[in-house]
């Protein structure tokens, strides 16, 4: 019985990760496309609207699928780590995952992140970006780079630790 189980499991997760693959190689959003017109409770129970954000200068929103483990927090800490660049190159930054506005907030103090953190419960910001949801509890890991309002960079696999330097390299080769 115990066998069945695990196979069961083994096998739903791996359908789960093909079929993740299969949506991450064909994202909704392409290249010089808009931000999605909407709109997201931060961890301050304040409305932020992506659009109006993103306007001018450079806007990275980034999907992770938990606040407060492993891999989440290295890849929030890697943009908080360089938060000052990234300000630097007028880049806004805001993370999103399905967390809890209190999570959100949790995950905000204890790490010291800068940026706003989106409580996408509703799941209304991850549709209107096309990201992934994993096993119906998670927002896939992806990263969107928008400037002046157009989408100018996305990774689908974003990386975790390595993701501020992603974005740097992306905003320095870029004209002014």
């Amino acid at each position: 019985m115990m066998r069945k189980i695990l196979l069961g499991a083994v096998v739903a997760t791996l359908g789960g990760l093909l079929a993740l693959k299969v949506v991450a190689a064909n994202p909704k959003l392409k290249l010089g496309d808009p931000i999605p017109s909407v709109a997201g409770m931060t961890q301050d129970s304040q409305v932020l609207d992506l659009p109006s954000t993103g306007a001018h200068g450079y806007l990275l929103v980034y999907f992770y699928p938990k606040a407060m483990t492993p891999g989440c927090t290295a890849q929030a800490c890697s943009l908080r780590d360089a938060y000052a660049d990234l300000v630097h190159h007028n880049v806004r930054v805001v993370g999103v995952s399905l967390d809890s506005v209190a999570d959100q907030k949790r995950f905000q103090e204890k790490e010291h992140l800068p940026f706003p953190l989106i409580a996408d419960t509703d799941r209304k910001v991850t549709s209107a970006f096309g990201v992934p949801i994993i096993m119906e509890v998670a927002a896939a890991r992806q990263a969107y780079l928008f400037k002046d309002g157009r989408l100018v960079w996305f990774d689908t696999h974003a990386a975790t630790d390595k993701q501020a330097q992603d974005v740097l390299a992306v905003v320095e080769k870029s004209p002014s």
